[in-house]
């Protein structure tokens, strides 16, 4: 009875050591694009298991015409944020109904039009598969192309923002409308990850009263 209940406490020893050694193995699905003439040319986005995410991009903070005559793109830009538990179920649900992006992931049909030089890539631990393409027909890579076109799109939407609220106030009417029209096309997505300057937009009293509407009701409808 003695070498049995040690066995058990040594056996309880192991998977206590070993069980969290498992639940820290964090999981990265990365999305990048390059398309020359767009704007932003080039972006990429990571989401993690852990709800650690990461977006980078080089898009115009304002429309310089309108505001700037400065027609320069500003070096590559970097955000860390948090990603929600519905963006991280939904990415890597996607990602392993695509099998991890292991095998022929393009459309080699002829004469497609040119959208970008996109990559999805996972990496864990032990593993790291990605494919490269310009168009896919798999259904969970167009669902997880288009999820992580939104988040980085919604990311820069918070760049933007909180560069026109320090430096050129007047441009938050333009970035809020373009905001609008882009909630309603269905591409905003995670938009509690840039709350905060959305928050801090709409409590600044010099802010324009339609600006501060726009956000709240953005804000209201995430």
């Amino acid at each position: 009875m003695m070498r049995l209940r040690q066995r058990f406490l040594i056996l309880s020893g192991v998977l206590a050591l070993a069980i969290p050694s498992l639940s820290q193995q964090v999981a990265t699905v990365t999305y990048t694009q390059d398309f020359p003439g767009s704007d932003p040319s080039h972006y990429a986005v990571s989401i993690s298991s852990d709800g650690h995410a990461h977006d980078e991009g080089n898009g115009r903070l304002i429309t310089p015409s309108k505001y700037s005559t400065d027609n320069s793109v500003p070096d590559t830009e970097q955000l860390d944020f948090t990603a929600s538990a519905a963006t991280i179920a939904k990415v890597f649900d996607l990602a392993k109904r695509a099998n991890y992006f292991q095998g022929e992931i393009e459309n080699k049909k002829r004469n497609l039009a040119f959208t970008g030089k996109k990559t999805l890539t996972y990496a864990d631990d032990t593993h790291k598969t990605s494919a490269t393409y310009n168009y896919s027909t798999v259904p969970e890579v167009q669902d997880l192309t288009k999820a992580l076109q939104n988040i980085s799109s919604t990311m820069e939407y918070g760049r933007r923002l909180a560069y026109c609220h320090r430096h050129q106030k007047l441009a938050l009417d333009e970035v809020s409308k373009q905001m609008v029209s882009t909630a309603q096309g269905g591409s905003l997505e995670d938009v509690a990850a840039i709350a905060p300057i959305m928050q801090k937009i709409i409590d600044d009293r010099s802010v324009i009263n339609v600006v501060r509407a726009r956000l709240q009701r953005l804000l209201d409808a995430k």
